[in-house]
């Protein structure tokens, strides 16, 4: 399998040189060139297959012989050593729960992913190898999570400074070791530039990737959930909805990439907060990305959603085709409050701020009678427990996996600009 920029104007490259550049040339996001969809006598039999050999069906082809089948196959084992169960909260609503994972939020699968991968292509380099990653929220503990003590390889975490939950913050401070955090005076979009920067600056001495959705190993094995989900579902629903709480749209994408690969979804909806550049893309076809603004759900605060292009490719920049199938709403903090009580009154489930989105998504979306609708509960309540105590009457237990961090001590390098940064790597 060969990956494309999405810039056209770089040569096309190997599933090792995307995960290793992260970034093309050109600047261009990577696309594989083909999707061959899987049989449809699997999906139809995908509740006889476990959830590993699922993963593998999905994300075969588009490793290709790069890695070793046995070798993938113990990645993906790793990958997935937690559960993705789909809590009612509803009669025809769903919470699908990705917060199961060592960080207790959804992007431990991809960062698991990748780490591995890298670590294997990496294996028997004496050279280091960069990460460099900017987050807004559960992106940077996720990666800062699945890399530590990799060999060979450094990871440095941008966050923009003060709009990051406390417990977020800690995830990608305290680690130590072969992870660094740069706290950011900006917003997320800032972080993101600065990183896309980096690719392209030859004066910068270390092989750089990112471990953001950009990269393909961080992208795709966001793909396996939606098989889990619809493996849960399919025989009790025909019709599937998803509302995915959706920043910089990787989440969503790799859904649609489940969907062109056979998997039988109806609908989606990319719910955003006041971020909105995506819904107002679909109601006036002009795209006019703008800086983002800080909400209760910060892990949706870009301006800028990087995979928005990958979704379009994925319908042949076609708009109209894209209206088909897939929506965008957004939502503001306030109504992402009562949503949350909402949810909390009929079902006594407790939804952090971005499943409270997903939710409001579903409910705009107006569910057929024949439709069932699952929202991405994509972080743990306790990932925002201010919010969630402040709106809920409930007190949030501390699971295990952020105790281990809570009470640990920040270590973050202050920079302001991109100059600042590229001191930091060149140092």
């Amino acid at each position: 399998m060969n990956y494309y920029s999405l810039n056209h104007k770089s040569p096309k490259v190997s599933f090792k040189s995307a995960v290793v550049n992260g970034l093309a040339p050109d600047r261009g996001l990577y696309f594989p060139e083909s999707i061959t969809p899987i049989s449809s006598d699997f999906i139809k039999n995908i509740a006889n297959y476990s959830n590993e050999e699922i993963a593998y069906e999905a994300i075969k082809q588009f490793v290709g012989d790069e890695i070793p089948t046995d070798i993938l196959k113990n990645i993906i084992d790793e990958t997935l050593s937690f559960d993705f169960p789909i809590v009612n909260v509803e009669e025809n609503i769903g919470a699908l729960e990705l917060f199961h994972g060592p960080t207790m939020a959804f992007k431990d699968v991809g960062a698991r992913f990748m780490a591995r991968c890298l670590a294997y292509f990496n294996k028997n380099n004496d050279d280091k190898v960069t990460v460099l990653v900017a987050t807004s929220g559960d992106t940077g503990g996720a990666v800062a999570s699945g890399f530590l003590g990799v060999k060979g390889v450094e990871v440095v975490i941008l966050y923009p400074s003060g709009k990051v939950s406390d417990i977020q913050e800690k995830q990608l401070t305290t680690l130590g070791q072969n992870i660094k955090a740069l706290e950011v005076d900006g917003v997320f979009d800032d972080c993101q530039e600065m990183v896309k920067t980096a690719f392209l600056d030859t004066e910068i001495s270390k092989t750089l990737t990112s471990a953001n959705s950009i990269n393909i190993a961080r992208w795709l094995p966001q793909m396996f959930y939606f098989f889990f989900a619809y493996k849960q579902l399919h025989k009790k629903h025909k019709d599937i909805v998803f509302s995915v709480p959706s920043g910089n749209f990787g989440n969503i994408c790799a859904g649609i990439m489940a969907q062109k690969l056979g998997l039988p979804v109806k609908h989606f909806v990319a719910s955003t907060n006041i971020n909105d550049t995506v819904p107002n893309f679909l109601a006036t076809e002009k795209y006019d990305p703008k800086p983002s603004k800080a909400t209760i759900s910060n892990a949706m605060d870009v301006g800028n959603p990087s995979n928005f292009i990958r979704i379009q490719e994925l319908f042949g920049n076609n708009t109209a085709e894209l209206k088909q199938a897939f929506a965008s709403y957004s939502f503001t903090d306030e109504a992402t409050k009562v949503a949350m009580k909402e949810i909390y009154k009929t079902s006594g489930y407790v939804a952090d701020p971005h499943g409270a989105v997903g939710y409001l998504g579903l409910k705009k979306y107006n569910l057929a009678d024949t439709d069932f609708g699952v929202f991405l509960e994509t972080a743990h309540p306790v990932k925002f427990l201010d919010i969630v105590e402040e709106t809920l009457p409930v007190s949030v237990e501390i699971p295990e996996q952020i105790k281990s961090v809570i009470d640990k001590v920040k270590v973050a390098t202050k920079v302001s600009n991109y100059t600042e940064l590229k001191e930091f790597l060149n140092s």
